[in-house]
């Protein structure tokens, strides 16, 4: 984003709109951080400027992922999702990709306010990669990494900064104290916060294993049950 400084009338009124602050003043001047600024287009989309001084500019690679993972007005070309480019578990009740014995992850790294870099999801998408797991195929953050063996990114983008995006994945319910390990080790080297979702299938008698898990040992969760009406027919098994 730019701003056009012969239309600003050095207001402010721009400055707590902006999700991650990168519209600053500088030299008595409104300017908007362009490392800080993730494109999410929320300054010219709100129109709180009257004078119209906000611009959309043309992005290139790789600068266009900040508007791609941070614009929900913006679908990406591996998905054709806007936001963070992922129907994640939501859709599960339908699509039916998390089967009895299996659990889903999904590693949020980023937030409104904070945003996060690359760098920061190559450390848990190296990580993935070194325990043998692929990552979930129909989402953005696995189109880009360069070599799956590795689970690295090509190097020019791990700078960019977007405000947020997802590690998707899933595993036998079996490996999951060992993603929980991964999770505390991997969150104390983060430059950024991270959130978690698990998603598990309830056996035949109603109990949850997943839940059962957590609370033995002992990790704090918030359960959240999701039915999807009206989306399809459901491959869900029973």
């Amino acid at each position: 984003m730019k701003i056009l400084e012969e239309k600003c009338k050095k207001c402010t009124d721009c400055l707590p709109y902006c999700p991650v602050g990168a519209i600053v003043v500088r030299d008595k001047k409104i300017t908007i951080d362009q490392d800080s600024c993730v494109e999410c287009g929320v300054c010219l989309r709100s129109e709180v400027c009257r004078e119209g001084a906000f611009m959309r500019e043309e992005l290139p690679w790789p600068r266009v992922l900040r508007a791609e993972f941070s614009d929900p007005t913006i679908p990406h070309k591996k998905t054709d999702i806007g936001g963070r480019g992922t129907a994640e578990m939501k859709t599960n009740d339908v699509s039916g990709r998390i089967k009895r014995g299996e659990v889903g992850v999904a590693i949020e790294l980023g937030r409104p306010g904070v945003g996060a870099r690359f760098a920061d999801v190559e450390k848990f998408t190296r990580e993935v990669a070194r325990l043998k797991i692929p990552l979930e195929e129909a989402n953005p953050v696995s189109a880009l990494v360069q070599d799956r063996g590795k689970g690295v990114f090509p190097p020019e983008i791990l700078g960019e900064k977007v405000l947020s995006a997802i590690v998707e994945f899933k595993v036998p319910f079996n490996r999951v104290e060992e993603i929980l390990e991964l999770l505390r080790q991997v969150s104390a080297r983060l430059d950024t916060v991270a959130s978690v979702s698990l998603i598990g299938r309830s056996d035949p008698n109603g109990r949850v294993p997943l839940e059962q898990l957590l609370v033995q040992k002992g990790v704090r969760f918030y359960p959240n049950g999701k039915v999807n009406i009206g989306l399809g027919r459901p491959l869900a098994e029973p």
